[in-house]
């Protein structure tokens, strides 16, 4: 997990990435009835306008918001590392999903005066897809590069702590 302001920048630009790139490809496929590979060609004209949004939000807003639900799920100086994770990741999307459903409403949606039914829709839509991409594929995949970005910063800080 990031340990300083850098560290937390990068892992919020690889998190952002890889889940609104899959999200917009689910709501692609939502809306068009099918999965097809230019799916997977058309979500990145979409990342370009909602991974910005997306990256601020969760920088300057969520995590943040996210961290001070979490802690009131579980006590973070007794728990085991995964149920931190766990519990940050469920705040996560548990907010980030409205918020980004609600970008997605307001740019691509065409609601009119059903702004806020098809914004709800496009909440309840999203949830289920975006709570189990987080927790089964993106959370631990995005943990993994993280991990192997960092080692080298890791292992030096190691080395330099066990010299001390």
């Amino acid at each position: 997990m990031p340990k300083n302001k850098f560290q937390e920048v990068i892992f919020t630009v690889i998190m952002v990435f890889f889940m609104v790139y899959f999200m917009i490809c689910y709501n692609i496929v939502l809306n068009t009835g099918a999965m097809t590979n230019s799916v997977f060609l058309s979500a990145f004209h979409e990342l370009i306008i909602m991974g910005p949004i997306a990256f601020i939000l969760d920088l300057f807003i969520v995590s943040k918001l996210a961290f001070m639900c979490a802690s009131r799920m579980v006590d973070f100086r007794n728990s085991h590392p995964f149920s931190k994770i766990l519990a940050i990741s469920v705040a996560s999307i548990a907010l980030m999903c409205p918020l980004m459903s609600l970008a997605a409403t307001i740019l691509f949606k065409n609601a009119g005066n059903q702004f806020i039914a098809v914004w709800f829709q496009t909440t309840a839509l999203n949830f289920p897809a975006a709570f189990f991409l987080q927790l089964i594929y993106v959370g631990p995949l995005v943990r993994f590069i993280f991990r192997h970005i960092f080692r080298e910063n890791e292992a030096a800080q190691n080395a330099a702590a066990s010299v001390e």
